[in-house]
Formats: C-alpha cells, sequence, structure tokens
C-alpha cells in the first residue's frame, strides 16, 4: 500500500481475486479469466495492471488448492483465513483523488464486493467514496473558476454534475 493506505495496482489485482474467492471456490482458470476480464473491462487491457501472477496467492498462503495449479488449470481454489483477513484490509483501504485508472478499479471492485463486509465496515467504505468525490468536487470547481471557458469550462461542468451524481447516489446507499 502506498503511505496513504491506498492500493497500489497489485494490490487492486488481489482484491479482485480474493473477493470473487471469498464468494466461492472456483476452479484457477476460472479465477484468472474473471479477474482478468473485470479488470480490463474497467481499465482496458493493461499488462502493468495483470501483471501479477495468482499463483503468489497460493505461495503466500492467502488461497489453497486441491492440486498443482500449474499443471492443473481446473484445481480448486480456496481463500484461507489469512487471505479472508486480507481481503478485509484491501477492502477497507482507502481511495486516492484525484481519480486515475487505479482508483477507477479500486472504486469499482469496493462496489463489487461490498455486500461481503459487516455493516459498520459497509457504512464507512460508503463515507470513504463519498469524501473522495467530494474532494475531486472541490478540486473541480476550483480548476472551473480560475478564468477558464470555451469546451473546457463545458467538460469540467460535465464532470462536476457526474460528481454531484454520484455523491448523490452514494449517499443514498447510506
Amino acid at each position: 500500500m502506498y503511505r496513504d493506505n491506498t492500493l497500489i495496482p497489485t494490490e487492486a489485482i488481489r482484491l479482485a481475486a480474493l473477493g470473487q474467492l471469498v464468494e466461492s471456490d472456483r476452479p484457477y482458470s476460472e479465477l484468472a479469466r474473471e479477474v482478468r476480464q473485470f479488470v480490463s473491462l474497467i481499465v482496458g487491457p493493461s499488462l502493468d495492471m495483470l501483471g501479477p501472477s495468482l499463483e503468489l496467492l497460493c505461495f503466500e498462503g492467502l488461497v489453497e488448492s486441491d492440486g498443482d495449479i500449474s499443471a492443473d488449470p481446473d484445481a480448486i481454489l480456496s481463500i484461507t483465513k489469512e487471505g479472508q483477513a486480507i481481503f478485509q484490509t484491501l477492502m477497507t483501504s482507502n481511495v486516492r483523488a484525484p481519480v486515475n485508472d487505479v482508483s477507477k478499479l479500486v472504486v469499482a471492485l469496493k462496489l463489487r464486493f461490498l455486500h461481503l463486509l459487516n455493516t459498520e465496515y459497509r457504512i464507512a467504505q460508503i463515507e470513504r467514496l463519498v469524501e473522495m468525490c467530494q474532494t475531486e468536487l472541490v478540486r473541480l470547481e476550483e480548476l472551473r473558476s480560475s478564468q477558464v471557458d470555451g469546451q473546457f469550462a463545458e467538460w469540467l461542468g460535465f464532470e462536476i454534475t457526474q460528481l454531484k451524481a454520484r455523491i448523490s447516489w452514494l449517499q443514498g446507499l447510506l
């Protein structure tokens, strides 16, 4: 994690894999495909994001397998207690503003797996997401007020409207 308790790209991938396994055990090949697909659909194809091997999760003791995943891609993976603890840590991390590809992925993952947290942690995560959006909103409003005009000002207005709608939607989850 970064110093501000936000996730680095490899931790976002780890969150994607562990979240899938918290929901249910699955074959290694299916997990790899689901993680790759989700990440690619959120941030586009990226070697930086998909580089870390899911096999490390086994090596680190976060998941266990009923077979050798390097020889059998259909070996079933399941999350360990340590993996569940790491999942909890990753899910309760901060989200960095301004929004970039990694923070966009982290937000999507938090919303994807929000139902796996207890109520207290779920509320805290929603409040963090609201705070991140409010920080972004202040930044964009300040930029818009700094004598910009034309299409750039219109684009900023569009972004500000989206952020306000996002904040309202998130607050509705509370």
